[in-house]
């Protein structure tokens, strides 16, 4: 009797695996000359992308093209939105560009949520 092969996880359940975010505010997402080219905020819309680009920091310690990958499958479905429409998923077509080579590894900085008396 062969076994079922399992399901791909949907970005949504994916996200109930990764480490939590409720202590930031958000990630700035520096070059290679230490600029901020984009800054991912943790609200909804992008609380998601905070969550997958924060647990490939933390499992590579920067956005380089194997963590891109990664983080292309943790986007799962919405991988193949944003290769269908090119623009829709500016933090998905980031990792994609890293992986094309065309746009270089990206170091992140996390932006903590501030407290009562910060």
């Amino acid at each position: 009797m062969t076994m079922p092969m399992p399901m791909p996880m949907n970005f949504s359940d994916t996200l109930k695996t990764l480490p939590g975010i409720g202590h930031l505010a958000g990630l700035d997402l520096l070059d290679a000359a230490g600029r901020t080219i984009a800054t991912v905020s943790n609200r909804p819309g992008q609380a998601g992308s905070v969550c997958v680009y924060h647990a490939l920091a933390q499992r590579h310690g920067q956005i380089d093209a194997d963590a891109a990958r990664t983080g292309l499958a943790l986007y799962a479905e919405h991988t193949a939105d944003a290769r269908a429409f090119p623009g829709k998923h500016p933090n998905i077509d980031r990792l994609l560009a890293i992986t094309a080579g065309t746009l270089g590894p990206l170091q992140v900085c996390p932006i903590p949520v501030e407290g009562p008396g910060t």
